[in-house]
């Protein structure tokens, strides 16, 4: 059977066909052409940016830190440049320990180094390089570069380092930089100076290092640098340059700070001297120290749980942080006051029996017979207790409190650097405040008694109390201490003062200054300081004190043979010099080292001698006596680290039990409640 086409349906469906292809292929190049229009033209911009960025990359260039000087342009902190082995975790292909032994075999890799890379890979992101060796030889260098195709993740960098060239030398006052960890990178992103740390793997963390880190850090430049397709420099394109940090001029006179530290020899305390005329801090020392360099890489973990264990705490600021009780050195202070609230007068005497009785508490002088008739100038050159038992029950301790804390007792000074502790002045409104009972809130008459003799609730830090004694040699004129003494352009050398000025003036009577001075005087000719000072070539004023470490029981005799180390008394010192024209004052306490005299006198001599007459002391046969320039000789002391004061004095009511965090004795004072 014949089968008939119909040849205009087939055209018609073939041109159907070929029309919905036509359409399909001009919708495609429609939609090809309309992209190419979206990326050539309206992206245009974004996607020759995003071009120039794979071309281009933005390497930071990071600041030279400011360098650290003494006032006398004696270099403290500097920068020095050298390789580091460093690997980052997440571009390893074998693993870590691994590389490590690998490592090992081509570059002295110890197991301290091992540690402080474990601890610092803690703080670090996966995707940040980590040194495992800093300072490589040259050698060692070449060893590795020869090998360096085995060890992808793993790369050597030139890096400035950070270097303390007198090593445990005034380190609190230095303090060092470390590694950026963590939290200090969190702290740095929520800050307005995140983008000039990219680059940046230091940061201060302690001392001026930290207190100063703006000013020291600089400004980070930047260089444009063209790459190729595997990431490969080419060329640089610009550059701007890094801005160093500023220079640091310290008040500091490292070599009285030498001095005095090694004055101290193994003993612990603190020594804060100060020009009363301007406030700079010429000494800072806080004994024992440490070293910074070890921070500076990552300190590894066995020299750290030697320093932060150690029953010595030589990572403590004695001068900052460290209270005491002040002992008979509040004693000038507190006739100062009587003079000026008109409570005394210098003619004015008592019979001392060697005892004062309140209520029917019998508080007890250091000598035994008494002093016999007292008037204020023989109370502080022979450091009377008894008369300051009867002159803290007249003028009452809010009276007191509100004398002192012009002076900076129990404030925070301003010193420049962080943590400063405030300490204890107490007053009926603080007791209040410190305590949760009822019972405890309350102010007794009794303890206002052992606050005369700058026992009781008194604790202050050795910097108030140096801070204090300058405003006394300075005729009440208040100067902010501070350890930086100018800021220098690291470039132009131009220096900007750091204190421009007096603080305040406390309104005092000139004639009573004068007498407590003259007083003052006293002691170092007459009085309990008066061999120390022997010989002396110029005219000092100080004061001696003796300052309880823990509370004894009533009635107990105090002997310092039958007590632990730890608990016996700190010895202090505080004096300036030349009397009629102080360009020194200081404080300085040994800690349990016994009386004033015995121990802090003798430092103060050797400071006094040096910053004088340029007089450095003789070599003592036991490096923990500094004996020298006429001092006395006294017994070598080791001392703990400083403790919280001790509340020696309980109030006369004994039905009522003290809180159990604080230490106390009984009302009635000991023989060692004396503060010469």
């Amino acid at each position: 059977m014949t089968e008939f086409k119909n040849t205009e349906r087939e055209v018609h469906l073939f041109r159907l066909r070929l029309s919905v292809a036509g359409v399909f292929v001009l919708i495609c190049f429609g939609l090809l052409l309309s992209r190419f229009v979206w990326l050539q033209v309206v992206r245009h911009n974004h996607y020759q940016a995003q071009a120039e960025d794979n071309r281009i990359s933005v390497v930071p260039v990071v600041p030279n830190r400011g360098l650290i000087l003494d006032r006398n342009g004696v270099v403290l902190a500097r920068n020095f440049s050298a390789y580091t082995l460093e690997i980052t975790p997440s571009k390893l292909v074998e693993p870590l320990d691994t590389v490590i032994t690998n490592l090992s075999t081509l570059v002295d890799i110890q197991p301290k180094d091992r540690r402080r890379f474990r601890r610092l890979q803690e703080e670090a992101k996966n995707f940040e390089s980590v040194p495992i060796r800093t300072r490589l030889s040259d050698e060692e260098v070449a060893r590795f570069t020869a090998q360096r195709y085995r060890f992808p993740g793993v790369e050597i960098q030139a890096r400035l380092f950070r270097q303390y060239p007198l090593g445990e030398t005034a380190s609190h006052v230095i303090g060092y930089i470390g590694r950026i960890n963590r939290r200090d990178a969190d702290r740095i992103a929520d800050s307005e100076d995140a983008a000039n740390y990219m680059g940046t793997d230091h940061i201060g963390k302690e001392g001026v290092e930290k207190k100063y880190e703006k000013m020291l850090h600089g400004v980070t430049g930047y260089e444009e640098v063209e790459v190729s397709a595997g990431g490969r420099a080419v060329r640089t394109l610009s550059r701007t340059p890094a801005t160093p940090g500023s220079n640091l001029i310290l008040s500091i006179d490292i070599e009285l700070q030498k001095i005095v530290e090694e004055a101290f020899g193994d003993r612990r305390g603190a020594l804060v001297a100060i020009e009363p005329s301007t406030g700079d801090v010429l000494a800072y020392v806080s004994k024992p120290t440490y070293d910074p360099n070890l921070f500076v890489d990552g300190i590894d973990q066995l020299s750290w749980d030697e320093l932060n264990t150690s029953m010595d705490r030589p990572l403590l600021n004695r001068p900052l942080i460290g209270t005491y009780p002040p002992g008979s050195t509040y004693k000038p202070f507190m006739a100062l006051a009587a003079l000026e609230t008109g409570k005394r007068t210098p003619a004015n005497a008592i019979s001392d029996p060697g005892y004062f009785w309140f209520g029917n508490h019998k508080f007890r002088d250091d000598k035994v017979d008494g002093h016999g008739t007292v008037d204020m100038y023989k109370s502080i050159v022979q450091s009377c207790n008894t008369y300051y038992y009867t002159l803290a029950n007249d003028l009452g301790v809010d009276t007191i409190h509100d004398f002192m804390k012009p002076f900076g007792f129990g404030r925070l000074t301003g010193i420049d650097l962080d943590n400063e502790r405030s300490g204890t002045l107490p007053s009926t409104a603080w007791k209040r405040a410190a305590y949760k009972r009822p019972e405890q809130q309350k102010w007794y008459a009794g303890e206002t008694i052992s606050i005369g003799i700058g026992q009781g609730y008194n604790a202050f830090t050795p910097l108030q109390l140096a801070h204090a004694t300058a405003t006394l040699a300075n005729n009440g004129i208040v100067m902010k201490p501070h350890l930086v003494k100018s800021i220098e352009n690291s470039v132009t050398k131009e220096q900007v003062p750091v204190v421009n000025g007096e603080s305040a003036r406390i309104k005092l009577r000139q004639e009573n200054i004068d007498f407590v001075k003259k007083a003052l005087v006293g002691v170092t000719r007459e009085g309990t300081s008066s061999r120390v000072f022997a010989g002396a070539q110029y005219v000092s004023a100080g004061k001696t004190g003796t300052a309880q470490a823990i509370g004894i029981k009533k009635n107990e005799k105090y002997d310092a043979r039958k007590m632990a180390e730890h608990h016996r008394d700190h010895s202090w010192y505080m004096t300036f010099a030349p009397a009629e024209n102080p360009t020194i004052a200081l404080a300085v306490i040994v800690e349990n080292a016994g009386f004033g005299a015995q121990a802090a006198a003798p430092i103060s001599r050797i400071a006094l001698d040096y910053h004088l007459l340029g007089k450095r002391p003789e070599p003592a046969p036991d490096k923990n006596a500094p004996v020298g320039n006429g001092a006395a000789a006294h017994a070598p002391s080791t001392s703990p680290s400083p403790q919280q004061p001790a509340r020696p004095q309980a109030r006369p009511d004994q039905s009522v039990r003290q809180s159990a965090s604080a230490a106390v004795i009984p009302v009635s004072a000991t023989a060692k409640e004396q503060a010469h």
